[in-house]
């Protein structure tokens, strides 16, 4: 240990050099005898993680972009050299935030239990939830440099500092390098992947905000809907509709479990539910037609005036109270509720004006915030590109999944994605695979199938060649009845048997029989 403690200084650490950049300070202290419980719901993309007595050295690094005044802040956390397993692991963001913030430092600790190197960085920014204290460069300009570095610069500039002080730190470069995020790490990944192919030998990009522009205005389109009613739904009536989607779609894979494996022959409409006793409370009331309205729109996603859809909705059997699109007090009354996400967008890079009242867009108005989101921001954040020769030739491996009940981000959007790479290159399950997640919110949810293996799995694909051709993944339902099953890569699916013991992941086989997809794709 006492060599370990020497080398954890800033003064025998080797400052990196990043391309366009210069580092202004690089400091180190010890961190030594952490114990602590990670979840899996903060480690997204493994399981939970029980850290014992673990020591380790954070390197804490800051710079400047040459030109530019905002100080990126990253920091790479070091196992002692008896523990390290040769990796290193760039952990992404969520939401607005890149990479250190509170949630996140565990999952980096987390890493560096299982004896990984771990960094992460603020992309510039600080520690808050929102945009609004970075955002606008002044009212009516968004500071385009900042966006930028929170796009993608910063996410480039990590791994290359990661690399180069865990080389400094351990006298010898890491053997693998992997990259593991979800919702905006998630389009961090995918960033890296396209734009960055040498950054990550292997990246797992789950739940990926890969549509950023399209997908922050369409988040308001369910708030926009109640807006126009003036009528805001209570929950009860929401997730009445949600479980009879659950309900109506269960057994359409042949198995009665509480979750929606074949989601797309799942057709529902809200309108005939109209009238329905619904339970609320002690008592019942009948499902309004608002909440019909606001629940198909949520759905079918927003659309022009004249029907034309813009962005394409969450799956029916997503939870849509989740977002907290409306408040409700003990008497039943409701009033909306943003999603801060969204409402923050909308009105700090699109409006460009912090008081901008969301309440007065018309339908018109929603339109065209749409599409000047998608026009000035999609070259800059826009995560889309399906060109992946590049992280494809160097040897890359990617795998993503994607929750079929996910309220935040479509499903659909990145399955299109994924077909759009696919229709490029015949060859793509070689080196991207997508897994569709039965019943699974967003990111991680204690309901539906959640591949806990995920990141493992890709270690052994890029290590080993072990292609991942199914991941495990459990759940229990009300019943407390535990199901074992498998997820299959995209666009097969897990079919039973029929006759097998349902909880059993050996009464399923993985098959793409009857789906519509890309023939030329070779499975």
């Amino acid at each position: 240990m006492d060599t370990f403690q020497l080398g954890c200084s800033g003064l025998s650490i080797p400052w990196p050099a990043i391309p366009g950049a210069s580092v202004e300070f690089l400091t180190a202290h010890l961190v030594t005898g952490r114990s602590e419980y990670i979840p899996e719901s903060v480690y997204v993309n493994h399981g939970p993680v029980n850290v014992t007595d673990v020591s380790y050295c954070v390197v804490s690094l800051a710079y400047t972009h040459t030109h530019r005044l905002e100080m990126v802040n990253t920091e790479v956390w070091l196992p002692t050299h008896d523990t390290w397993n040769g990796r290193i692991m760039g952990l992404g963001g969520g939401g607005y935030h890149c990479g250190l913030f509170s949630a996140n430092k565990l999952a980096m600790l987390a890493a560096v239990g299982e004896g990984y190197a771990a960094v992460s960085t603020d992309c510039g920014r600080s520690m808050r939830e929102g945009i609004d204290d970075w955002i606008l460069e002044r009212p009516g300009k968004v500071d385009l440099h900042r966006l930028e570095d929170f796009a993608s610069v910063s996410l480039n500039d990590a791994a290359i500092a990661g690399k180069s002080i865990a080389e400094g730190f351990y006298g010898r470069k890491p053997s693998y390098s992997y990259f593991s995020g979800c919702s905006q790490g998630g389009r961090q990944g995918m960033m890296l992947a396209q734009r960055y192919p040498n950054a990550y030998d292997g990246i797992v990009a789950s739940a990926p905000a890969i549509n950023w522009a399209e997908i922050l205005v369409s988040g308001f389109w369910t708030q926009f809907t109640m807006n126009q009613l003036d009528s805001y739904p209570r929950h009860c009536e929401l997730n009445y509709l949600t479980s009879m989607a659950i309900q109506n779609c269960d057994a359409l894979d042949g198995v009665r479990d509480e979750i929606v494996s074949f989601i797309d022959a799942c057709d529902m409409d809200a309108f005939e539910m109209i009238g329905t006793d619904v339970p609320c409370g002690e008592g019942t009331v009948p499902l309004s037609v608002s909440a019909a309205i606001v629940v198909n729109a949520a759905w079918r996603g927003p659309f022009t005036t004249n029907g034309t859809n813009l962005w394409m909705g969450v799956d029916v059997v997503s939870n849509l109270t989740n977002d907290l699109s409306s408040q409700c007090s003990p008497n039943g009354m409701c009033t909306g509720l943003p999603v801060v996400y969204s409402s923050d967008w909308i009105r700090l890079a699109v409006e460009k004006n912090a008081r901008f009242d969301l309440k007065t867009v018309t339908h018109d108005m929603y339109v065209q915030i749409f599409k000047d989101s998608v026009m000035e921001y999609k070259s800059i954040i826009g995560t889309d590109d399906p060109d992946l020769s590049e992280f494809n030739k160097r040897g890359g491996k990617l795998l993503s999944f994607h929750g079929l009940a996910d309220p935040m981000i479509p499903s659909k959007g990145t399955r299109s994605y994924y077909e759009t790479v696919a229709e490029r290159d015949p060859e793509v399950r070689s080196y991207y695979r997508l897994f569709e997640a039965p019943g699974l919110g967003h990111c991680w949810s204690p309901a539906g199938l959640y591949p806990s293996t995920i990141f493992d799995d890709l270690v052994n694909w890029v290590e080993e060649g072990q292609v991942p051709r199914s991941l495990p993944a459990s759940f229990t339902d009300a019943r407390n009845v535990r199901y074992n099953r498998m997820i299959c890569p995209y666009p097969e699916r897990a079919i039973y048997d029929g006759t097998g013991d349902p909880t059993l992941r050996s009464s399923y086989s993985c098959s793409a029989d009857g789906l519509a997809f890309h023939s030329n794709v070779r499975l």
